[in-house]
């Protein structure tokens, strides 16, 4: 803990644990104004539990705190927490948003979704591999149809076939939690009022829309809808310094999935829809000015902020005609 001066005035060591930390500072520092605290895997959940028990507790970047801490020559825990008193102590720190535990919740769900995906495709790519060197080719298929053309061309027999068996098998189960998840997300985005208004963006979906509504948490948090492009790497990074001036490709920051989402959403969007709508029409003249990929980028930035916007203002998508648009 530091003074006004920035001098240590109490320092020790306690389990990590919110009411022992809570104990600790009443004990020393009742009248503590700012708690620092760092982002981790535990964060969440000690912020909440300390702000319940009444503790000014502040979240901040780990990344500033690195930059902030990497003057001090030794590296410690106990360097660490007296500089990030001191941090807290001039200021020079910007807040972290912490979300609430219902979008962790939801968030975990997508995540597992995601992994399970990730593993099913995985399997399938193992599977096609074995037979192919063979010379046997399963060709676009996806469901109960890849099983039944595996079947087909093994024959349900010989040393490959068991190889291949507990691949399909574990498949199968794979896809049937896939499936139970997709279900439970679906119903989810049924009774949440938002989710159903941000599906009628052409292009979202169920997954995308409880995507981005646990990343954002708050829409209170951007003063402008444009900013959200930024706070989901959706935009270019910039470097200017002296006669340097460039600006480079989109910095991918923030959340990786939802940017991911996004982006398919807007592939979607642009060759799928077939209802007119002035986004589509914008998207089709990128695409025919800068290319399909950088085209889908932009529009994709373009998704995020009518959908942080609609949120704020409680509105639907507007669709207009083809006529209208051009």
């Amino acid at each position: 803990m530091a003074d006004g001066g920035g001098g240590i005035v109490s320092e020790g060591t306690v389990i990590w644990e919110p009411a022992a930390i809570a104990a600790f500072v009443e004990a020393k520092a009742g009248n503590v104004k700012r708690l620092g605290l760092e982002t981790g895997p535990t964060t969440t959940w000690l912020w909440h539990e300390l702000r319940a028990l009444g503790l000014p507790v502040i979240c901040i970047d780990a990344r500033h705190a690195k930059a902030a801490l990497s003057m001090q020559i030794n590296k410690s825990d106990r360097n660490d927490a007296a500089g990030i008193a001191r941090i807290m102590q001039c200021g020079w720190y910007k807040e972290v948003q912490v979300k609430r535990l219902s979008c962790h919740e939801i968030r975990a769900v997508l995540n597992s979704r995601a992994q399970l995906v990730k593993i099913k495709r995985d399997l399938e790519n193992q599977i096609r591999g074995l037979l192919k060197n063979l010379g046997l080719v399963i060709g676009k298929a996806g469901g109960t149809v890849f099983t039944r053309r595996v079947e087909e061309l093994l024959g349900r027999q010989g040393l490959l076939w068991e190889a291949v068996r507990p691949l399909l098998e574990v498949r199968e189960k794979v896809r049937r939690e896939i499936a139970a998840l997709y279900r439970k997300l679906l119903g989810l985005a049924r009774d949440d009022v938002d989710s159903r208004r941000s599906m009628t963006v052409p292009g979202i979906g169920p997954i995308t829309a409880l995507a981005f509504h646990a990343a954002v948490d708050d829409p209170t948090r951007f003063r402008r809808s444009r900013s959200v492009g930024a706070y989901f790497g959706l935009t270019p990074r910039r470097y200017a310094s002296g006669e340097v001036d460039w600006t480079g490709r989109i910095s991918k920051c923030g959340d990786r999935m939802l940017r991911t989402y996004l982006f398919e959403a807007a592939g979607v969007l642009l060759t799928r829809v077939p209802h007119w709508c002035k986004l589509k029409a914008w998207g089709i003249r990128l695409v025919k000015r800068i290319g399909f990929k950088k085209a889908k980028v932009a529009v994709a930035r373009k998704l995020a902020v009518i959908l942080h916007r609609m949120w704020r203002d409680g509105t639907d998508f507007i669709w207009s005609t083809k006529e209208a648009a051009a």
